[in-house]
């Protein structure tokens, strides 16, 4: 179980979670009912430890939101407990290059990473998730996405 505080980057554990393909929870705040919005993603990668990168269509409600309100959480469920990761988001590309289907790039740098799951328990299970379109093409464009939201 990870240790009880508040960091303000990612410690090694966290920096290693984010290697595999993961369920992440975001939240921003809607541009339009300023009220609090929660998406399910999964294209997140570690940039360093006070930086994650994540990726969503170009369409997406959550590019207007980030421009008009840049505070954002992601939410982890993992190892063994909750995480809830505080920072600022900016729209790096509205377009990756390199990337088949239209996503943007967004990044967030971190300003506080805090264990929030409730007092006397830990998670005995990672939610997990499966593709439900053709796995070949959905390989592939996850190879792309992740190449481009590196770089």
């Amino acid at each position: 179980m990870a240790k009880k505080g508040i960091l303000t980057e990612l410690n090694e554990d966290l920096v290693s979670f984010f290697e595999g393909e993961k369920l992440v929870m975001l939240s921003t705040i809607d541009h339009e009912s300023k009220t609090p919005n929660v998406s399910a993603i999964s294209w997140v990668k570690c940039l360093d430890k006070s930086n994650i990168r994540f990726s969503v269509t170009s369409n997406s409600r959550t590019i207007q939101n980030v421009r008009e309100n840049a505070n954002v959480v992601l939410t982890i469920i993992g190892l063994e407990t909750v995480y809830s990761i505080h920072g600022n988001a900016s729209i790096l590309e509205e377009a990756m290059k390199g990337v088949s289907l239209k996503l943007a790039k967004i990044n967030v740098n971190i300003d506080q990473v805090m264990e929030t799951m409730f007092w006397g328990a830990k998670i005995t299970a990672e939610p997990q998730y499966e593709k439900t379109y053709n796995q070949k093409k959905a390989e592939e464009l996850d190879r792309e996405v992740y190449e481009a939201l590196l770089k």
